[in-house]
């Protein structure tokens, strides 16, 4: 039994915008979990498309209770294969994404399409269908759901990381995320303890010497 799902979504930016932003999508505050990517092969085809294929290696946490079936190294890594095919006199891109790891698990595969909103030329329409499988006997479909409830929280933490890229290569200065905001306040609290700690030992030392 597979798990099918698709959504449809835009970004209030054009196609050629959205086609330089997939390429710089990565660091930002909503990807934390991919940890590296890398260009296995690019090419421009007779038609002039680019096709290029890229490794991504992501976290991948398990959940507690799938832990103990899984080794150690299996629980926290993924290595994800996406294809990609871009044609810049339809204004359309393509991909399509599978894991190579842990496919005996759980098997996913997502494709999506990038074109043109057809109801606002200076928008992009995102089109993404996605199907999850598992055969593992007996959990199969705990994994089933468990992995579909996943790509659906990281398709949103896509889309905002498109919209940071995106405000970021337009001047814009992004909103800061709560882990940000947090990470600021922070470290503008362990600035002002430390100063606070130097004062109280400059008095202390004073206070011996007279």
């Amino acid at each position: 039994m597979v798990k099918y799902f698709s959504c449809a979504g835009f970004l209030k930016s054009s196609w050629d915008q959205v086609f330089l932003a997939f390429w710089q999508r990565y660091p930002n505050p909503y990807s934390n979990h991919v940890l590296t990517e890398d260009i296995i092969f690019r090419e421009v085809t007779p038609d002039n498309c680019l096709m290029s294929r890229r490794l991504l290696t992501k976290t991948s946490r398990a959940p507690r209770w799938a832990e103990k079936f899984l080794p150690a190294h299996m629980a926290q890594k993924a290595y994800i294969i996406e294809d990609s095919v871009v044609d810049p006199q339809g204004r359309t891109m393509t991909t399509f994404t599978w894991n190579i790891s842990h496919a005996r698990v759980m098997s996913f595969e997502e494709h999506c399409v990038y074109r043109v909103n057809p109801d606002n030329n200076s928008w992009t329409e995102i089109k993404r269908e996605a199907w999850i499988s598992s055969n593992l006997y007996g959990l199969s479909r705990a994994i089933q759901e468990f992995g579909l409830a996943r790509f659906k929280s990281n398709v949103t933490k896509t889309m905002k990381g498109f919209e940071y890229v995106l405000a970021k290569m337009q001047g814009e200065l992004p909103t800061r995320t709560l882990a940000e905001t947090a990470t600021v306040k922070a470290r503008e609290t362990a600035f002002a303890a430390k100063e606070k700690a130097k004062d109280l030992a400059s008095q202390a030392q004073k206070k011996q010497y007279v």
